[in-house]
């Protein structure tokens, strides 16, 4: 069971003074997180004044860094808020070849180009599935091999609701013949519970400062490794 970890999103020291966001700050968070239990990483790429960017010679250097310095693949994301011109992400996109793997949102407009031309850079794919409608919408794309994994990841929906929300979500995946390995996480409230969720089914999951700020217990967080060791227990079975 793989537990990824999510090391910034679009956040910024603002938002936690531990946020990583250079590629130094990156590689360090990187190495001491697979040390606790981290196989692989998912990061967003800044340039050296903090900004998320696409360039080639940006993701390119940072996800070469932290895979340097942690061994472990590393993928970054293709948000649609980064570059908000589907044509000239897609061309940026097409220039990258450090990266492992990168995640594209399927709700988001322009997703399936977005998609393609990680195939044509030679990334692997991660289809973020929010809703039902994206994993109907998923199952038409019919990407089959070239899907890495799928990230079962509904956004702003509460911890009472989550389980029954991913539950939907799966159930879409088998019944339009998805059948990429499946990576399981929530944000905010949902994490712990779709962490604990994922172990139960047996399917991979990710933390990090990307999604939550708060250890299983409540408490603010000190960084992401604290983050990486609690969930290490979960997969383990010793929480």
């Amino acid at each position: 069971m793989l537990l990824q970890a999510a090391l910034n999103g679009p956040w910024s020291k603002e938002d936690h003074p531990a946020m990583p966001v250079l590629a130094a700050e990156l590689a360090r968070d990187a190495v001491d997180c697979v040390a606790v239990g981290a196989g692989a990483v998912h990061l967003h790429p800044r340039d050296e004044r903090g900004r998320e960017r696409l360039d080639a010679d940006v993701v390119d250097h940072v996800v070469t860094t932290v895979r340097h310095a942690c061994g472990v693949p590393v993928g970054v994301s293709t948000g649609a808020w980064i570059e908000e011109s589907v044509e000239q992400r897609v061309a940026l996109l097409r220039s990258w070849s450090a990266p492992d793997f990168a995640s594209v949102n399927v709700s988001e407009d322009g997703a399936l180009a977005v998609a393609r031309a990680l195939i044509d850079a030679g990334v692997g794919i991660e289809a973020g599935v929010w809703t039902v409608e994206d994993a109907q919408k998923l199952g038409d794309w019919a990407l089959g091999s070239a899907l890495t994994r799928v990230l079962v990841e509904p956004v702003e929906v509460g911890r009472h609701d989550a389980v029954a929300c991913v539950q939907a979500i799966h159930d879409t995946l088998d019944r339009v013949g998805v059948h990429a390995p499946r990576l399981q996480h929530g944000d905010g409230e949902a994490t712990w519970v779709l962490i604990e969720d994922a172990v139960r089914r047996g399917v991979d999951t990710r933390v990090g400062l990307e999604d939550t700020q708060h250890q299983p217990d409540g408490v603010r967080t000190d960084g992401n490794v604290a983050l990486v060791r609690a969930a290490a227990r979960y997969v383990t079975g010793i929480a």
